[in-house]
């Protein structure tokens, strides 16, 4: 146990888990799954057996079954992004994103990207709502409009100065749809790109192409806003340099005229008027810089500040992150009022418009798209920097074994037979209390390595 401290702290019911658990044969092992889950907070539990033959003898060169296993099962991450569920599954898909993001901005051709996109015209923009009533805020740190001078961490921010005026309905219905605004923007950025460069769309499309990465962040007052990385390309992608007409003074303009376009019309239905969805006037667009001259706008801050926000949604607003089937709910899990109102909207509105969903999305304040897409040929997949993980660990497991490396042997030499079951997930109290201590015990490795790689270079090479 590497944290006995905080064990007087414990209910009952939790401290005889823990004991439970330090004292059984097994706890060697639990301890080494755990860790490599790295304290995932709600690993999934498999049962099975693989096997690997030589084809020619009928050699068991490799044989592994979970009935050796504590409880007779294996644990492995979760995998959710969210950091309000899984902390540990979070950091290493925040890392992911960071890595994904940054080899669209510095290129790595390790990642299927050149070094000379660095000097493509790139820009990071950011698209907001549109006002649905005046709320609590902190104007370049003068006087809310309340006439309060609000703390950076003031619980009233965001919310409402008149919750009977603020249109809740219009809120959730632009959250609801704002993937679909996004999908608009783009097509009308191409346009207004092609535009401003004295071409047709199909003459700009074979002279450039546009790529972009972007992750959706909840405001304080419940509503979605999207920050993205948008890059201009060769006719080949980032293969290729941009035509000399592709600046980043034209891509400015043309975000900022695609975004005044952009719209979705909604319909009237039952008791709810016909609205038109569009994004607000706050479009904020900056060059982002390849090296740090001053400026925040840097390819390091833009990476980090897109993968902080990918693993949060709409909890950080004071809901929940778990559907709520009704609004009685709402009061025994102790919402505050204003995501309440937003949710109980969502509710509310479902009836008039059921294929939207609001009433499965209404814990997400009617927000049902990706909080992190990217366009096919802004950089690699998470799914490729997943699958480079999973390479190396499996490396280091042959490496332990002393089984040769694949590409050694001829595929045709070798036979794998492999079984899994799923056999639930979770922890047992014990095991809780033991995965956050562990799980903290990494983190504070990472910040010790991080400090002393920052001691050591003139600026951070990497947030993760």
């Amino acid at each position: 146990m590497s944290d006995t401290a905080t064990l007087a702290g414990l209910d009952p019911a939790t401290l005889a888990d823990v004991l439970r658990v330090a004292g059984s044969p097994g706890f060697d092992r639990i301890q080494d799954q755990i860790r490599r889950t790295g304290g995932c907070s709600d690993p999934i539990h498999l049962q099975g057996a693989t096997v690997t033959r030589d084809r020619a003898t009928g050699q068991v060169l490799y044989s592994y079954a979970t009935d050796s296993e504590p409880g007779g099962k294996l644990r492995i991450a979760c995998g959710n992004r969210r950091a309000s569920r899984c902390p540990s599954c979070a950091w290493t898909y925040a890392g992911d994103t960071y890595h994904l993001i940054r080899a669209g901005l510095v290129g790595d051709p390790a990642k299927g990207t050149p070094t000379t996109l660095r000097e493509h015209p790139r820009v990071f923009a950011t698209l907001t709502a549109p006002s649905f009533g005046p709320v609590h805020n902190r104007p370049d740190h003068r006087p809310c409009r309340c006439g309060a001078r609000h703390a950076e961490d003031a619980p009233e921010l965001g919310t409402p100065l008149d919750a009977a005026t603020y249109d809740y309905a219009g809120a959730v219905l632009w959250n609801n749809h704002a993937s679909e605004l996004w999908r608009f923007f783009t097509i009308y950025l191409r346009r207004e790109i092609a535009a401003r460069a004295g071409l047709t769309q199909k003459a700009a499309r074979e002279q450039s192409k546009v790529s972009f990465g972007k992750v959706a962040e909840y405001q304080k007052r419940g509503a979605i806003h999207f920050h993205a990385v948008i890059r201009f390309d060769g006719p080949d992608g980032p293969d290729s340099p941009p035509p000399p007409w592709a600046s980043v003074a034209l891509l400015t303009d043309a975000v900022h005229a695609a975004a005044s376009r952009a719209r979705v019309d909604l319909k009237a239905s039952g008791d709810h008027r016909a609205r038109v969805l569009a994004w607000g006037d706050r479009v904020d667009v900056r060059e982002i810089k390849a090296f740090g001259d001053g400026s925040e706008i840097t390819e390091q801050a833009v990476a980090s500040y897109v993968a902080k926000y990918a693993t949060k949604a709409a909890e950080t607003t004071g809901t929940v992150d778990r559907r709520i089937g009704n609004k009685e709910a709402l009061v025994l899990l102790g919402v505050p009022d204003h995501p309440r109102r937003l949710i109980e909207a969502c509710l509310d509105l479902h009836a008039a418009y059921p294929e939207r969903k609001l009433r499965d999305w209404a814990h997400m304040l009617g927000f049902r798209g990706h909080f992190s897409t990217k366009s096919r040929r802004y950089s690699t997949t998470l799914g490729a920097l997943r699958q480079v993980r999973a390479d190396y660990r499996a490396a280091q497991h042959r490496a332990a074994l002393g089984l040769p490396d694949p590409d050694e042997i001829p595929e045709e030499t070798t036979l794998i037979l492999a079984h899994w079951t799923y056999a639930g997930h979770g922890h047992t109290p014990g095991e809780s209390w033991l995965a956050a201590n562990i799980r903290r015990d990494i983190e504070q490795s990472r910040e010790i390595a991080r400090e002393e790689r920052t001691t050591d270079l003139p600026t951070a090479e990497g947030a993760w």
